[in-house]
């Protein structure tokens, strides 16, 4: 690159970083994103991660697409990755300054294309797959959808630990979790159901009556979940809160600033968990989330935070 070139090229890079920044202010999230307790040298990478999958998840979900488009949308998403993996640089649109800043970011810190591919997988099979047979396939799922975002971060800190890659794993797929049980009534009325069918027959939890139950409760301001769909939450529950154990050592093993933003991550999907506990898991009449009232009791006990 010529001396001349040079300034372009700088300022295209944080112009790019600065659309993957203002993107992921403008989306809510119940788990921090880039905020102001990620080290200042990460931040922009993190928002760059950020903003391909949350243009990538919005192509899967677009509700004015058919699944044929939905798939190709993201088939071009996957081979413009490829060509910002090989070093091409376009920059004519917003989508295009997303890859700016991701290219620019697998660069400096040695980022594998694999994990952002690994991402793309999983919302093509948001797509295509609405009901999953077993616990392990929803976990093949989220190994996929979550997973690389929590190893892509480790990266970015500079961390290529496989003990951190397992926490920072079952850290993940628990926050996954927790997002499908936040969001149950909500994958219900889109035709999505996370629960294993295994695990449905198991606690006889029919499709039939949860059906019934969303029906009147467009038509009721509360409509009581079948209790045997009741049981069948507890049990994804008490499966997802182990995970988040499993998750913890992540928290202790980073350093600086990041720890207490992986703190804060493990206790806000903490306190969603507790909440949909507390409610009884009535999934149609409440969806929990974080709110400003939060903030400072997790500050707090991310301060107060004891090895496990």
């Amino acid at each position: 690159m010529s001396a001349a070139a040079a300034p372009a090229a700088s300022h295209l890079i944080d112009r790019a970083y600065e659309a993957c920044a203002r993107l992921a202010r403008d989306h809510y999230e119940n788990f921090p994103v880039a905020s102001m307790l990620v080290p200042k040298r990460m931040r922009r990478a993190v928002a760059a991660v950020y903003a391909f999958a949350r243009r990538a998840d919005d192509f899967a979900d677009e509700p004015d697409y058919a699944d044929a488009e939905r798939l190709q949308l993201l088939a071009g998403w996957h081979d413009r990755l490829m060509r910002t993996a090989a070093g091409s640089t376009e920059a004519a649109s917003e989508d295009d300054l997303i890859f700016v800043a991701v290219g620019d970011a697998m660069r400096r810190h040695d980022l594998p294309v694999h994990l952002f591919e690994d991402l793309l997988s999983a919302f093509r099979q948001d797509v295509t797959v609405k009901r999953y047979q077993t616990w392990a396939d929803v976990l093949d799922y989220c190994a996929r959808s979550a997973n690389p975002v929590g190893r892509l971060v480790l990266r970015i800190a500079g961390h290529r630990d496989e003990r951190l890659d397992r926490a920072s794993d079952a850290l993940c797929t628990a926050l996954q979790l927790t997002n499908f049980w936040q969001d149950f009534a909500r994958d219900w009325a889109n035709g999505r159901l996370y629960v294993p069918l295994a695990d449905c027959e198991t606690f006889d939890a029919r499709e039939a009556s949860l059906a019934a139950a969303s029906a009147e409760s467009r038509q009721a301001a509360t409509v009581p979940m079948p209790l045997a769909w009741k049981r069948v939450l507890r049990e994804m529950s008490a499966r997802t809160r182990q995970l988040f154990i499993e998750g913890r050592p992540v928290c202790d093993g980073v350093q600086g600033r990041l720890k207490y933003e992986l703190r804060l991550t493990w206790l806000g999907g903490m306190r969603i968990l507790e909440r949909l506990d507390a409610a009884d898991f009535e999934m149609f009449a409440h969806r929990p989330t974080l709110t400003a009232r939060d903030i400072a009791p997790l500050v707090w006990r991310s301060a107060a935070w004891t090895r496990a």
